[in-house]
């Protein structure tokens, strides 16, 4: 059996609007070798293109405030979390679903990913408030494949390292036999998105304890199937970690603050590891 072994790569923040493509060159150079896969966060690369949302100045509707309101609080937090398995502290949090921010988060994933989405718990059309300060949250990419085919091209030309990139995300993607599929739209071809049916793939896929990873958007570099891509992604997972929390609450609790008053500066005392080498051994 083929074993790996993953380096994460620790980079200061990526602010937006900062050449990420700079960033990567500099973080990896010394370090990749030929045939190695470099899984590159596609948060961190949405928030540098700018790419996110200032939900303090998003005005709520009447749809997002019963989502927040009830949906969230009474739906979440008792039927559904019971049946996903949430743990009792999440529970709680789900209970106490804030009404006010979280009604302009639900509003933002209404706007950019329809309700089906909007219903969700944790894997929101791929909207992410983790990571960010205050009350930004990032978009999904849109040409994650390009993005990849770029970082991999400037690798190879700066570097003469051919390497395979690889775009990931956090939402899970889920397994049963050789069947993959995921609640987030655009994975990678040959993960099956039910984007539209979100909330039952998310509880299906959490209910029956299915074999989880990461979500791989985009390779370039090489072809490998799917389930390969899948292993890679979550041996990268492993190795970068949950960053500043695995959720905006856990963010939140590590500082000592509300939801919405992490600041740039508490980001920047963490180590951020938006890159993960993977090589075979």
């Amino acid at each position: 059996m083929t074993k790996y072994k993953a380096l994460s790569i620790v980079t200061e923040f990526w602010m937006p609007k900062e050449n990420y493509l700079n960033g990567i060159i500099e973080a990896v150079s010394g370090k990749v070798k030929d045939g190695d896969f470099v899984v590159v966060s596609e948060k961190a690369i949405s928030t540098v293109l700018g790419n996110i949302v200032d939900e303090s100045k998003i005005i709520a509707s009447s749809n997002a405030k019963f989502i927040a309101g009830f949906w969230m609080r009474i739906v979440w937090g008792y039927p559904l979390g019971v049946l996903c398995h949430f743990g009792q502290r999440l529970l709680k949090r789900l209970r106490a679903y804030p009404f006010e921010h979280g009604g302009k988060h639900k509003q933002v994933v209404l706007e950019h990913a329809g309700l089906g989405q909007a219903l969700m718990f944790g894997s929101e059309g791929a909207i992410d408030g983790s990571n960010l300060p205050y009350s930004l949250v990032s978009l999904p990419l849109e040409n994650s494949q390009s993005i990849s085919e770029q970082i991999q091209r400037e690798i190879q030309q700066c570097l003469g390292k051919k390497v395979c990139v690889i775009v990931v995300d956090t939402d899970k993607t889920y397994r049963f036999g050789n069947f993959c599929f995921t609640p987030r739209p655009s994975p990678l071809e040959g993960i099956h998105s039910f984007s539209h049916v979100a909330l039952l793939a998310y509880v299906i896929g959490k209910f029956l304890r299915l074999r989880e990873s990461s979500t791989p958007l985009a390779v370039a570099g090489v072809n490998i199937d799917v389930f390969m891509v899948l292993k890679i992604a979550n041996i990268a997972d492993r190795a970068r970690g949950a960053g500043s929390g695995a959720t905006v609450w856990d963010m939140a609790s590590r500082f000592h603050v509300q939801v919405n008053c992490v600041t740039w500066d508490m980001l920047f005392q963490i180590e951020h590891k938006p890159i993960v080498i993977v090589r075979k051994t």
